[in-house]
């Protein structure tokens, strides 16, 4: 799964960083897990990337589908890895998107504690 980072604190992107409002975004095509993505992200002084909008999140499709050429399955800063249904984003944003599929975030199987953007097209919960 590929993965999104957000910085938070640019006034102005770095060279390959897309821009929204103040925040700063940069997709990369490697195949990682969640914990790897976000490992590098913050090695870039970022985060897996939250959603706060609905905008930001067509915002944020676009950039994947840019940068991917596709839609593909990418991994964003959720996670109820510490409490069951407990949603938060890694960034220490405030979990209030919810324009999610039907459903979703879920945690089918019991072991899905990451979110990732673009499954069916949409979004989904998954480890």
């Amino acid at each position: 799964v590929m993965y999104l980072c957000v910085d938070h604190q640019a006034v102005s992107c770095p060279s390959g960083w897309t821009q929204y409002g103040n925040r700063c975004f940069l997709y990369d095509n490697r195949q990682m897990t969640w914990a790897q993505a976000q490992r590098i992200c913050q090695s870039l002084n970022a985060n897996l990337a939250s959603v706060n909008s609905h905008d930001e999140y067509q915002f944020i499709r676009a950039v994947i589908s840019s940068a991917s050429r596709e839609s593909g399955l990418t991994w964003v800063g959720g996670s109820d890895g510490q409490q069951e249904n407990y949603w938060f984003w890694i960034d220490g944003s405030y979990f209030t998107f919810t324009q999610w599929c039907h459903g979703e975030p879920n945690n089918a199987g019991g072991n899905e504690h990451c979110l990732m953007v673009n499954f069916s097209g949409k979004a989904k919960s998954t480890m």
